[in-house]
Formats: structure tokens, sequence, C-alpha cells
């Protein structure tokens, strides 16, 4: 088969479309024909040499697709050659073909095309995971997404509605708050021309944002803590602005506040597993019903992998760059 490989790591152009082993279904495992798969922040770490996949996982990037099952492994059951399904992955979705792990698997919603189901797995499993499962963001709420107009801010804005909360967006441009504004995001602030810690504390009459999804990390750390309601929740899903910060524990403490800092790719099966049942209960109806919907910003080929991390690198887009398998 062909898939998208690292022969070193570097810029867009380390991206190459060549031919590797076909992949086998093991033990609880499916394989899948490639449809489509999305790019994520973490597809960029992995091409730039910082981001590894997990022991044993596909050493080819992409942690999502969509497409059909081939092949059943030993030890599934529920699922048959033929089925459309989207995948959770800790790798290999820029590939014609990969082995999934039968609880990382999730039909494709009635109303989705099979292309579009690929831009739902990772950021789905991500916001849910963590804003609800671990931050427990409830109905009345604020939730604050630093990167509102991004494949996850786009799906975190959409759930947080869906449950009644009120959310709280961070973008750098007019067009991405106002598209924001259509998904229904309540408060707007350009990250540019806007201190968001006032902004939040402003729209909430002072009170702050219960939970806060960041990418950030680091850069973000202090005005994030500062930004929080009391008892709030700050979770920490991404590194774009550095590793290392300075706390303010005395700030913690008088906020009672909690930080939680995961990541997904190399979670236990069985947690994964979990987080995709959870989304197949919740979320799943919520598409079905036409309330939640995957934005996608442009289909690329595969062949182009190195072009759509360009994109995501310039910061151009709204919502999630798809490559569609030739």
């Amino acid at each position: 088969m062909h898939a998208i490989t690292i022969s070193e790591p570097g810029g867009p152009e380390a991206l190459v479309w060549g031919e590797v082993p076909d992949p086998v279904a093991g033990e609880g495992e499916v394989l899948v024909e490639v449809v489509a798969s999305a790019v994520n922040r973490a597809d960029i770490m992995q091409r730039q040499g910082f981001y590894n996949p997990p022991p044993g996982a596909s050493p080819h990037p992409g942690l999502e697709c969509s497409g059909r099952i081939t092949e059943i492994g030993p030890g599934v059951s529920g699922w048959s050659v033929g089925d459309e399904v989207c995948a959770l992955l800790a790798g290999g979705g820029y590939a014609e073909k990969v082995a999934v792990p039968a609880g990382q698997l999730l039909p494709v919603p009635a109303g989705l095309d099979l292309k579009q189901a690929a831009a739902l797995p990772e950021v789905v499993c991500t916001v849910w995971s963590n804003v609800f499962m671990v931050a427990h963001l409830r109905p009345t709420e604020t939730l604050l997404v630093h990167g509102g107009s991004s494949g996850i801010g786009t799906m975190a804005i959409q759930l947080a509605k869906a449950v009644g909360a009120k959310v709280a967006v961070t973008a750098g441009t007019k067009e991405k708050l106002d598209y924001c504004a259509e998904l229904g995001a309540d408060i707007l602030i350009n990250y540019r021309e806007q201190d968001f810690v006032a902004e939040i504390e402003r729209a909430t009459g002072g009170a702050g944002a219960d939970v806060i999804l960041d990418n950030m990390g680091a850069k973000y750390l202090d005005r994030n803590v500062r930004a929080l309601a009391v008892n709030g929740r700050l979770a920490i899903i991404g590194m774009q602005g550095g590793i290392k910060a300075e706390l303010n524990i005395a700030a913690l403490l008088g906020k009672r506040a909690a930080i939680s800092a995961t990541s997904l790719r190399a979670r236990p099966l069985g947690e994964k597993a979990a987080i995709v049942a959870a989304v197949r209960e919740h979320v799943w109806p919520l598409i079905e019903g036409g309330r939640i919907r995957p934005v996608v910003d442009r289909e690329l080929p595969m062949t182009e992998a190195g072009t759509a991390h360009q994109v995501l690198e310039d910061s151009g887009h709204i919502g999630k760059v798809l490559l569609v398998a030739p």
C-alpha cells in the first residue's frame, strides 16, 4: 500500500507519499480501507520530530480516519466487513489502509458522508473527555475555549451549547470570531487586540470562566488561572505557547480551582475505548439529530499532506482540513 512517510524530521516537504508494507489486523483489531483522514496539530509535531507514536503504533501520521472495514481480526465482534466507520487512531491515518483496535471504531453518523466523518473522532473524543468527563461542564456554566475557530474549538462550542452552557472564545481575526458566533459562541474575544482575562471578567460580572479549554500551555497559564471562576477547572490539551511556566499556587488556592492536563494518543486501549463509547452514547445522537456538525475548511488529496500541514501552520483555516485518499 501507500502512505505518507517521514524519512527525517523537517518542514512540510518531509511528508512523502510512498510505498510501505501493508498493516495487519491483530488480536482485537480490524483493517480499514481509508477514505479520508484529517490533519491535527499533533501530526505537525510528529513531522517536526517532537511527538513520536507510542510503542506498537503505526509510524505514519494521522490520528483519525474514515473508511470501510476490509478485514476482521481475531477476537472482534459487532463489526462486519463492508461497515462504514470512522476511527480514533494512535497513528497511520495518512495511508490507504490502517489497523484499528475495535474499541476505537465508531459508525458513520446518519446524515454525514464518509469523508465528513473523518473530521470527527479526534476532536469529539478530545472535547468530550476533557470538557465533560474530566472538567464536568454543567448547564448554565461558562466555558472559555482558546482557538475557537479550530477543529477542537468549533466542536467545543457546539457541544457546550448543546448542554446549555455559555461559551466564550478567543480567535485572532474578525472572520474567525464571526464564524464562532454562527456556531453559538456568546462572548467573542480577539486575542490580538483584547485581554481575555479582562473580557471574561467583564462578560461574567466578575465571576470568571467555570471551565477553560486551553491549547496554549505555558504562555497562558497565569492568565488562565486569573480568568477562572471560584471552583473553576482548567483543562490543558496543548502546548503551542510553550511547556514551562510559573504557577501562582496562592491564586489557584484562592480560586479553589483544579488543573488537568491530558493527551489522547498514548492512553491505554481501555481508556480510549471508554472515551469512544461515551462519545457514541452522548454525542452521536446530537450529530444525527442535526444539532452538531463537523466543520470542514477544505479537502486536499492525501498526496498533498505537506500543503495541508502548511495551511494549519499558517492558521488560515476554520475547522478541519481533510486529506482524501487516492
